[in-house]
């Protein structure tokens, strides 16, 4: 991992995907390789599909759905694809011939299983198939760069045959990915060629960006099969914001390293045959074109002119969330939020708070990390934990499901059936069941539920509910404990949500996205938890320093969204593991509530 990212020397072919999970980069990484090639000479284009992109703020132009060029750099051209409005332009084709037609409820069933992720994966994907089979365009620029690649889950989904088949208007089955692919007839040599290209190791170089960190790693790990299963082989690693010492004797950054490097010697399997690189962490938000050509050797600063950063040093701890979970007389918390911002940490912190007040608690995960069975089990009467495998959640749904269709289905149609149970959105419903269930038996207990649905999801299970009484066929059997906790998600004195972030732009831009898709849904939402805060450690580290003043700004925004019910978790030197660090924990977080 001691080989530096050099994208002059390591991205050679024409079209250059960038992917990873939320939060580790990408879009950074993208700007900068970008800026590097152009700098030398190359023609560059680069597109972003990221819904969240952030491309305008970094360039500092805005950028429309053409090549635009960025005056400060010959030879740079961006382009900035809004999957979301192409998703809802897809969304009104399809439903476009049902209206008037068939029942408004049926209609309303059709327009959300057409609102998730994979209709705006779809939507992204027909935007830049345009760019990958324009010939013209690919006569104008050496390298074509996306912020943002399919997922492995879609390709193949566009691979099968029965997705260009009669089979799409003929069943009805789960929520999935089905709907989103209902339009796609007219654009099946286009897609055809597209996905050529992509497995095309002389066009198409596929950058693995991810973070010396267990969750995205494990998520680089899985795309990268998944890719690979539909031949996009030509695969590289990019590990970001590697911190490989401290100028000073900062025990936050020492730990810091510690940490980084230990989760690196245990690089999941699935990643160790590529070949890997890495960027040093960057003290700064890359905004602005010398910082992305800074970004891959940033200056690592001056530890005689470090300013500690203090976020507020009168602040209440965590109790104040406690307090007001408890005074509302809350029986089902969730904690909502992106992968790898620390939603189980906080969930448990919460449990272990309120089984201190005297509270009989019920916590909830699908962490695969069993120890916390055994730190509560062994700690605390007051604390039950159980642990939701979402592998065999999805696999005894996905069964159900093709037990239901398998008499009414031909082999094609199967195939494409068991391909399309692979989404991420069936595995969240499969999940969801099985908290339902959980819930359903915990009426005596407060129950704390760590990776929560999305509002899409739960109105995806409404609207199938709705479906089923309309035209008396379903998406597969719905529980009566989904049908009875639907009702009680809606009700404020019942159900509270916390969103977990980091304060970092993706993973704030993408927890509003998750609130206002919960709004949508009816799902009530109050508390904020910013996690793993540089900006409330205490470092000294210049380039940790530098990481919590950029902080600073996106703790802010979260205050004003969140109209001031927010707790700040600084990060900790060591990992947070048993009942005694939780209840540190919840005694050292920092909370801020407007007056």
């Amino acid at each position: 991992m001691s080989i530096l990212f050099d994208p002059l020397t390591m991205l050679q072919t024409p079209y250059l995907f960038f992917t990873g999970k939320g939060g580790v980069g990408k879009t950074s990484t993208a700007c900068a390789a970008a800026v590097a090639l152009a700098d030398s000479g190359k023609r560059v284009l680069l597109v972003s599909t990221d819904p969240a992109s952030n491309l305008q703020d970094v360039f500092g132009v805005e950028l429309f759905n053409y090549p635009t060029a960025i005056k400060e750099v010959p030879n740079l051209f961006a382009a900035n694809l809004d999957p979301e409005s192409a998703a809802e332009e897809y969304k009104a084709k399809v439903v476009a011939p049902y209206r008037g037609v068939l029942p408004d409820s049926v209609v309303a069933s059709m327009e959300e299983q057409l609102s998730g992720a994979c209709t705006v994966e779809i939507a992204a994907f027909d935007e830049f198939t345009t760019l990958l089979t324009d010939e013209k365009l690919k006569a104008q620029f050496d390298h074509i760069l996306f912020d943002t690649a399919p997922t492995g889950h879609t390709l193949r989904l566009l691979q099968l045959p029965s997705a260009w088949s009669g089979f799409l208007d003929e069943s009805t089955h789960g929520a999935s990915c089905l709907g989103p692919l209902a339009g796609l007839e007219a654009k099946k040599v286009l897609y055809h060629e597209a996905v050529k290209s992509l497995s095309d190791e002389a066009l198409t170089t596929l950058i693995l960006v991810t973070r010396p960190e267990l969750s995205p790693l494990r998520e680089a790990a899985r795309a990268s099969s998944e890719l690979k299963e539909t031949g996009i082989e030509n695969q590289l690693l990019v590990v970001n914001g590697v911190l490989t010492s401290s100028i000073n004797e900062d025990e936050v950054a020492k730990s810091f390293v510690e940490r980084q490097q230990k989760v690196l010697s245990q690089m999941p399997a699935e990643l160790q045959p590529l070949a890997s690189y890495s960027i040093p962490l960057a003290p700064f938000n890359v905004t602005g074109i010398e910082s992305s050509r800074a970004f891959f050797a940033p200056v690592q600063g001056d530890s005689d002119h470090v300013q500690q950063v203090e976020v507020n040093a009168d602040i209440p701890s965590l109790e104040a969330m406690l307090s007001d979970l408890e005074g509302s007389g809350i029986r089902v918390i969730f904690t909502m939020g992106k992968g790898g911002v620390g939603k189980t940490t906080v969930a448990s912190a919460i449990a272990v708070g309120l089984a201190e007040r005297g509270h009989r608690v019920h916590l909830s995960t699908t962490d695969p990390a069993a120890h916390l069975e055994y730190v509560f089990g062994d700690h605390s009467d007051q604390i039950s934990v159980s642990r939701v495998d979402p592998k065999v959640e999805l696999e005894k749904y996905q069964q159900e499901v093709i037990r239901q269709n398998a008499e009414s289905l031909d082999e094609e149609g199967l195939a494409f059936l068991e391909e399309d149970l692979r989404s991420p959105c069936t595995e969240e419903i499969a999940v969801f069941r099985a908290f339902a269930d959980l819930v359903e038996r915990s009426e005596e207990e407060i129950v704390v539920i760590d990776t929560a649905p999305t509002g899409h999801t739960l109105l995806l299970l409404d609207a199938t509910q709705e479906y089923h009484k309309e035209i008396a066929r379903s998406s597969g059997v719905i529980p009566d404990s989904v049908q009875h906790l639907l009702p009680r998600l809606r009700d404020p004195k019942e159900t509270s949500v916390v969103i977990v972030t980091l304060a970092e732009a993706t993973p704030v831009y993408e927890a509003f996205r998750l609130e206002q898709d919960l709004k949508r849904a009816g799902i009530p939402t109050k508390w904020w938890a910013i996690n793993q805060s540089f900006a409330a450690a205490g470092t000294t580290d210049p380039v940790l320093s530098g990481r919590a003043h950029a902080e600073l700004n996106w703790i802010q925004k979260v205050e004003q969204n969140a109209e001031g019910y927010v707790v700040i978790i600084p990060w900790k030197q060591s990992e947070v593991t048993g009942y005694e660090q939780l209840k540190e924990l919840s005694a050292v977080s920092q909370s801020r509530k407007s007056g």
